[in-house]
């Protein structure tokens, strides 16, 4: 690069810039087509030259994310030499920025990470939540690299930040970036181990659950192994209980005590078994869903919805039972009919055969039949569309209340009409069964969507598994019970 060029961008002279730029126009141009290069912008955020920064961004801007000879960029530089303003600017030019990887893999958040600079470090996640997902050639995390170098407070924010999250993918991060192993195999508990971290242990213990507590990095040892394996100095100990104590209270077994299992043994033996009918329909359930456009996604569940208010507002107004006296239009008569001679043939008398038609083909029950089947189809599916996202959790609680609701309301509705038959109507009958078991079955989906979410987020300890199934069948007791109770009486 021309000397000049070098020293107007150390100097922050836009005017010398434009000078050489008038003498030869294509001088930003080569140095762009340069893979590597120590261009003019890194001198600049070096220097902290905002100004002259900010111009050659403007005429060039592949420079923002181009590396030097070294594997450093821009962003890089200015954080080097503490040009928190410099970047701050370029935050604002390119919010991606704090994702491009230098040399071995660090990003502008890894180190700010490493230098503890816990001010930049939430600003660097405020524009840009998905970097907290880059790792470095080594695999490691932001959390390694906290951990690594000493920086307790900045990895109480990262913990912090993660859990309080409300982006898309926090819930996938959570899970996967505490237990993540680098490419010695060790997870950010093991490196919390190695280096006498137990304020560090005891976060994480709470955070994960038994199988990652117990996972073995490439020496086959668990974070239970490293106090043995790794002798601390016993003047460095500062805490009242050993990290050994609180893994082993967590669960924490040795690595020894623990089989030995590839990474894709798991599924093994599942993909080798059978595949079970259930299992096949969910499989065609599954692609048919991720083959569907968010678009028609959207129109399919607008539609179920519009059938649902449609047969529920049926329900609330219910067809009227017709006078003893008069004659009953709802009903079907083949009875009547008119020989070739014009003569009226007979009505027959009532009697078993009359009664048993009459409880099979009431038009009015058989309309309370098929509203209720389509209800419950159009409920069924709405489950189906709905996206795998913990907010859907809410939208399924009331779907499974209202559907409680409609069943109680069609039982009411109904009640009234057939009080005086000695006999129910068959259909009447089935629709009651139909309403009670698809009831019963979206609440145990419900249920069981509600328990798997909260097992895998906040009940990370196995020994909890118990307690939480009794909450949820209290719950499923309290929304069903009474509709059961109800239901029985119906069909009795």
């Amino acid at each position: 690069m021309d000397e000049r060029m070098i020293g107007a961008a150390q100097t922050g002279d836009i005017n010398i810039l434009y000078e050489l730029i008038l003498n030869d126009p294509y001088v930003l141009q080569r140095i762009d087509d340069v893979p590597f290069f120590h261009t003019p912008l890194h001198v600049a955020a070096s220097a902290g030259h905002i100004d002259f920064m900010m111009e050659m961004i403007n005429l060039k801007p592949s420079f923002a994310r181009k590396l030097n000879q070294a594997g450093f960029s821009p962003l890089l530089l200015a954080l080097q030499n503490d040009r928190t303003q410099a970047v701050l600017r370029l935050l604002r030019f390119d919010k991606g920025l704090v994702r491009v990887k230098g040399r071995e893999g660090f990003t502008p958040l890894h180190h700010v990470v490493r230098a503890g600079n816990v001010d930049l470090l939430v600003k660097f996640l405020e524009v840009c939540p998905e970097a907290i997902e880059d790792v470095t050639v080594r695999d490691e995390t932001v959390f390694h690299i906290a951990v690594n170098n000493d920086m307790l407070e900045a990895f109480q924010v990262l913990v912090g930040w993660l859990i309080r999250s409300r982006h898309e993918s926090a819930q996938r991060w959570e899970k996967e970036l505490l237990s993540w192993a680098n490419i010695d195999g060790n997870t950010v508990l093991h490196v919390a181990a190695i280096r006498n971290k137990p304020l560090v242990v005891k976060v994480l213990l709470e955070r994960l659950c038994g199988d990652h507590i117990n996972a073995k990095n490439a020496e086959g040892l668990t974070a239970f192994d490293i106090p043995s394996q790794y002798p601390l100095d016993e003047g460095k100990v500062d805490y009242k209980e050993s990290i050994k104590d609180m893994i082993s209270k967590a669960g924490g077994l040795s690595g020894s005590l623990l089989p030995n299992k590839s990474i894709s043994s798991i599924h093994i033996n599942s993909l080798k078994q059978k595949m079970s009918c259930f299992r096949k329909f969910a499989t065609i359930a599954d692609r048919g869903k991720k083959g569907i456009s968010p678009e028609m996604l959207n129109t399919f569940l607008v539609v179920t919805v519009l059938i649902i208010t449609t047969t529920y507002d049926a329900s609330l107004n219910p067809q009227k039972k017709p006078d003893d006296n008069s004659s009953p239009p709802d009903h079907l008569n083949y009875y009547s009919s008119l020989d070739s001679t014009g003569i009226t043939a007979p009505v027959p008398s009532p009697s078993s055969t009359i009664v048993l038609i009459d409880q099979l083909i009431d038009v009015s029950t058989m309309f309370w039949l098929y509203n209720t089947l389509t209800f419950w189809a159009a409920t069924v599916l709405t489950v189906f569309l709905l996206p795998s996202r913990s907010i859907c959790l809410f939208l399924l609680i009331t779907l499974s209340l209202f559907g409680t609701c409609y069943m109680l309301l069609v039982a009411v509705s109904l009640g009234d009409l057939i009080s005086l038959q000695t006999t129910k109507p068959l259909l009447y009958r089935s629709q009651s069964i139909v309403n009670y078991s698809l009831s019963t079955t979206l609440a145990l989906v419900v249920l069981y969507r509600i328990s798997y979410y909260i097992l895998y987020r906040f009940v990370p300890k196995k020994k909890s598994f118990v307690l939480v199934q009794l909450v949820f069948f209290s719950v499923f007791a309290v929304i069903l019970v009474p509709a059961i109770l109800y239901s029985e009486a119906i069909l009795y």
